[in-house]
């Protein structure tokens, strides 16, 4: 039989693209990540071939998308409390596991020193505080957390800008938006080299441990590639990488 040279150069294109779908993952990210998914993303390429395809957002807000029927592969969440939630109610395929713990801290575009930031915020140098919506991103909740046992969360309240996600609330810092914020330790290193901004680390005893977890999730079509991407993050490459970013593993 003779086989017309188009129709091998469509099956050809046809495979091709088939096969590049398959090595593709959607990987549902906190917003915390958003730099640092990047050169995990790319490490993991050029370990395995398969690429990252990352959608970004508050983790409370991807959990919301995942339980409409999001077609995601994986979920990275910025706590365990999500990840938890979805595997009780039948999303995952396994339980979640601890990939990284996350540090808030304090920081500015302006050299204003937070040696005793608590009384910074109280005084009338400071007129805007952004910090992420605590509903919805677990770091918002570790700031709000921090806030309360320094007992001044109430008499800063009228001053509180609050960002959808972590990614916003660093947008009002390096535009000066808002005097100071509370983000992710991994925004020093998102920003180095670019922008200059002031920082100290808020005291990890003041706030819930930020276990930040993922999950396989179920309606995955690319199980085996996502199975390879969780056992990835819980390597040491990954966890190098996440450590440079000043994330505990």
């Amino acid at each position: 039989m003779k086989i017309k040279p188009a129709f091998v150069i469509v099956v050809f294109f046809l495979f091709t693209s088939i096969t590049s779908f398959a090595q593709e993952l959607k990987v549902a990210v906190a917003a915390n990540l958003q730099g640092v998914i990047k050169v995990l993303g790319k490490d993991f390429k050029e370990k395995t071939g398969i690429e990252i395809q990352p959608i970004v957002g508050s983790s409370g807000n991807l959990s919301t998308q995942i339980k409409n029927g999001a077609p995601f592969d994986l979920f990275l969440s910025a706590d365990m409390g999500f990840p938890e939630s979805l595997a009780k109610d039948g999303f995952s395929t396994k339980e979640p596991a601890v990939y990284a713990y996350g540090s808030l801290i304090i920081c500015s575009s302006q050299n204003i020193g937070f040696e005793n930031w608590e009384r910074l915020l109280l005084s009338g140098r400071i007129k805007k505080i952004a910090i992420a919506n605590p509903a919805i991103a677990p770091y918002g909740k570790a700031a709000e957390e921090s806030l309360k046992l320094k007992g001044v969360l109430d008499d800063i309240k009228s001053k509180l800008v609050t960002g959808e996600n972590i990614s916003q609330v660093n947008t009002y810092i390096t535009t000066g938006t808002v005097d100071v914020g509370f983000t992710t330790r991994a925004f020093v290193k998102d920003v180095e080299g670019k922008t200059t901004i002031y920082w100290k680390e808020i005291d990890p005893k003041s706030y819930t441990p930020i276990k930040q977890g993922m999950i396989i999730l179920k309606q995955s079509k690319e199980t085996a590639n996502a199975q390879k991407f969780y056992n990835y993050m819980l390597s040491p490459a990954a966890k190098k990488i996440l450590k440079e970013y000043g994330y505990g593993v």
